[in-house]
């Protein structure tokens, strides 16, 4: 006979949670449920709509110019420069190597690749008559010069 009263109490309290989570005003067992069944589809419907949005952004944001990945690590006499891009876009190549000149920065070894995407490993080496270049200048020059090629 206990078992069958913590069955039963169990159940109200279950049934008073799902109450409270759908803000139902609904005391017996059939209305609570189909407020939380109208509530369920509510959610869903909710959930569609942010689904909607969210794929719409994704579509604007690919159909826009995504900036290419940089980094700049700084080696012992110059720096290691990687550049990559899901895009690969006529004179990129020529925009980096200018703002190498433009920084000073010879280029002691490069490997480039830009069939489908653009993607560019260079050794960098400062030119005995510039001053001292921090890494994140020349990230910021290899940035600037790809946003300015469009």
């Amino acid at each position: 006979m206990a078992s069958g009263q913590r069955k039963k109490a169990a159940m109200q309290r279950k049934l008073q949670q799902l109450r409270s989570v759908t803000n139902s005003s609904a005391v017996n067992k059939a209305s609570i449920i189909v407020d939380a069944t109208r509530y369920i589809e509510e959610l869903k419907q909710k959930v569609e709509g942010l689904n909607s949005e969210l794929g719409t952004a994704e579509s604007s944001s690919t159909s826009q110019d995504k900036l290419p990945m940089v980094t700049v690590e700084t080696l012992e006499k110059g720096f290691l420069i990687n550049v990559f891009s899901e895009r690969n876009c006529p004179g990129m190549l020529v925009a980096i190597l200018d703002a190498f000149e433009e920084l000073g920065l010879d280029v002691l070894d490069a490997r480039v690749s830009c069939e489908d995407t653009f993607q560019l490993e260079a050794v960098g080496g400062e030119s005995q008559e510039n001053e001292s270049i921090d890494a994140q200048v020349v990230k910021q020059a290899v940035l600037q010069a790809i946003n300015n090629m469009d």
